[in-house]
């Protein structure tokens, strides 16, 4: 059935060509976007001068020696008239033989009203900008797998306008966040994505060789080292916008590659990045949504208050029992998601414990934006200890529908403090961490010629996503997909 459709298609590919007209054009030509010209009509269907539009077919409708087509360009669709009378015998009949839905043509006409009140041009002249040769999914019966439409996301998009209204919207959220930044005198830099060592996050990376050099590389995990190289250097503000690589788990929150941003503040300290923070977020969801609240999970999210504070500990301890105050083993800690039936891997270090015990009780609990904040030690390998308790950093997230939306923190700028937490670190990935960090020697080095105080801040498209109520693959265009 699809190669007699197929074999059609081709075939009136052959009569566009017969008659004269070139099938895939170099040039065309455009009076105006149809958005345009609906939003002027009134003042341009007086004039009765003849404008030229293009776009791809959506609709088409034959009756006898006219024929109804709707167009779509990047921007609107309008409905294009086809008359025997006006256009002539050979250019009506070559339309009615060879156009379908999907084709890319360019009509010359004037506009007008019909009877119905539909906003349309009266077509004098037209010719083929590009004749598709594939079946075209409809409107009702096309592609509703999700895999699917991940596969072929031109497809989603083409049949869609809701998906490109997404993409349209996620070009708002990097937007509003580059414009926020650059108010504030941020300088944006663009760092390497292929390392010697990953860092600035826990993750497991990938690895790739550098044919040049000889030598193998891993896609960075994280814009943070590098970042706060540039401090160390003399910049006071710099952010990056840019794709990470982490070789983990994919799910409705996480994958593989996605857009990332840190920025980092010299002489800025946790209370001047939780306005900062706050102000950002409530400026991002109101230029996306036009509003303060949306949809996530069936919860409505209300971003227009100020954001409580929430305590790591006391929460952690109302939900577990457990004081992380104390000194608290790994045994008592997996004996506890033993009681609660959280699953957790025998290599886990005590970090990785507290955070898996964390995930499953306390962030269940949290639906509305809040700052969480205090995290333990063992957690947050590159934040500042608390001085009025070395057991906590200081850092934050905000956290609402679950879902941690960012990562903060009062940036470790102590170079001995820093070698002896990647060393824990190498600790647990020698028994059997791969996501625990690595040690990376030039950082210290860095460290150890002085950095200023800072903050800093990261996080990624999750936020958009779930400003979206979608997983994070539905708001990739292009989102990895299995052979």
């Amino acid at each position: 059935m699809r190669e007699d459709i197929q074999k059609t298609k081709l075939e009136k590919l052959e009569k566009i060509k017969a008659a004269g007209m070139e099938a895939y054009p170099e040039k065309c030509e455009r009076t105006m976007a149809n958005r345009e010209v609906l939003e002027k009509f009134s003042k341009l269907v007086g004039s009765k001068e003849e404008m030229t539009l293009v776009g791809r077919v959506k609709s088409y409708r034959l009756m006898g020696n006219i024929a109804f087509s709707h167009i779509e360009d990047g921007t609107e669709k309008i409905q294009f008239f086809f008359n025997k009378k006006i256009l002539g015998e050979d250019k009506f009949k070559l339309f009615a033989d060879s156009v379908e839905i999907g084709d890319f043509i360019q009509a010359r006409g004037v506009l007008f009203e019909t009877k119905a009140g539909e906003k349309s041009l009266e077509v004098c002249d037209w010719k083929m900008l590009a004749k598709n040769i594939r079946p075209i999914p409809t409107e009702h019966f096309g592609l509703k797998d999700e895999e699917a439409l991940l596969r072929k996301r031109y497809l989603d998009l083409m049949m869609n306008p809701e998906t490109r209204e997404i993409f349209r919207k996620k070009n708002v959220f990097w937007q509003t966040i580059r414009q926020f930044l650059a108010a504030e005198e941020f300088l944006e830099v663009q760092t390497p994505v292929l390392e010697h060592i990953p860092g600035g996050a826990d993750a497991e990376p990938f690895v790739t060789h550098y044919n040049a050099l000889n030598q193998d590389f891993y896609l960075r995990i994280s814009l943070e080292l590098p970042l706060k190289r540039l401090l160390v250097g003399g910049y006071e503000k710099v952010f990056e916008i840019g794709r990470v690589f982490r070789n983990e788990g994919m799910d409705r929150d996480h994958l593989q590659e996605f857009d990332h941003m840190e920025f980092y503040a010299s002489y800025w300290d946790m209370k001047k990045g939780m306005e900062f923070a706050q102000n950002l977020y409530k400026e991002i969801v109101f230029k996306v949504t036009g509003g303060y609240e949306h949809e996530f999970e069936g919860e409505k999210i209300d971003w227009s208050a100020d954001f409580p504070v929430v305590d790591y500990f006391t929460e952690f301890q109302k939900e577990t029992g457990i004081d992380l105050n104390a000194d608290v083993s790994v045994e008592a800690l997996c004996a506890k998601a033993d009681e609660l039936g959280i699953k957790y891997e025998k290599s886990y270090s005590k970090g990785r414990m507290i955070d898996t015990l964390y995930k499953k009780t306390v962030r269940q609990k949290l639906i509305q934006p809040c700052f969480l904040v205090g995290h333990p030690l063992e957690v947050s390998p590159l934040a500042k200890i608390d001085p009025e308790n070395p057991k906590k950093v200081l850092r934050f997230q905000i956290v609402a529908g679950r879902g941690e939306l960012c990562n903060a923190f009062s940036e470790l700028n102590d170079p001995i403090d820093q070698k002896n937490r990647f060393l824990e670190q190498m600790k647990a990935r020698e028994a059997g961490d791969a996501e625990a960090q690595m040690m990376d020697e030039d950082f210290v080095e860095a460290l150890e010629y002085g950095m200023p105080p800072a903050f800093g801040f990261g996080m990624s498209e999750r936020f958009f996503a779930f400003i979206m109520n979608k997983s994070v693959r539905e708001t990739v265009i292009f989102a990895a997909v299995r052979k």
